[in-house]
């Protein structure tokens, strides 16, 4: 019966050692595409369900930030069935919960408010700016239209919002 020699392990380990660190990093851009391509569908899916509940529901429905001035804080999709603009527990539909490794979003609003035709109520207009630790390169942006329509785009002005 034969096996392997104390040496030949040994080498087959330093090779195996040296691939792992070689392919470490790209590993952590993979998992940092991903995470980023996961937030930027979340927000996208929240604010095209705002959209479609306020069509459905008749009635306002708002995406508000959950702490009121950033976004990477997460947000809180809810009807605002008394119209008083603040969120009740009766009229949620979904919470988004904290952004996860060190990711930004910002916008320049506190929120988006769609009406029941499916238009912005007021001035929506903007751009959500997504970004993480790799600063301007790696970046998302989202672009909500006064008529509601939302769509993919990464505009100049975006450069000044990643830190």
């Amino acid at each position: 019966m034969q096996g392997f020699t104390i040496m030949e392990l040994m080498v087959t380990l330093v090779i195996a050692g040296i691939l792992a660190s070689i392919a470490a990093p790209s590993f952590r851009n993979v998992i940092q595409n991903n995470r980023m391509t996961t937030q930027y569908n979340d927000l996208l899916a929240s604010l095209s369900l705002a959209r479609s509940e306020a069509i459905k529901q008749g009635e306002d429905v708002i995406a508000l930030s959950n702490n009121g001035t950033s976004w990477e804080n997460g947000w809180t999709v809810f009807i605002d069935a008394d119209n008083d603009g603040a969120v009740d527990a009766a009229e949620i539909i979904r919470v988004n919960a904290n952004l996860s490794g060190n990711n930004t979003l910002r916008f320049p609003r506190d929120r988006i408010t769609y009406a029941s035709t499916g238009l912005g109520s007021g001035l929506i207009t903007g751009t959500f700016t997504l970004c993480d630790d790799r600063g301007n390169g790696d970046r998302k942006g989202l672009v909500v239209s006064t008529t509601g329509r939302i769509r993919h785009s990464i505009p100049a002005d975006a450069l000044a919002a990643c830190p």
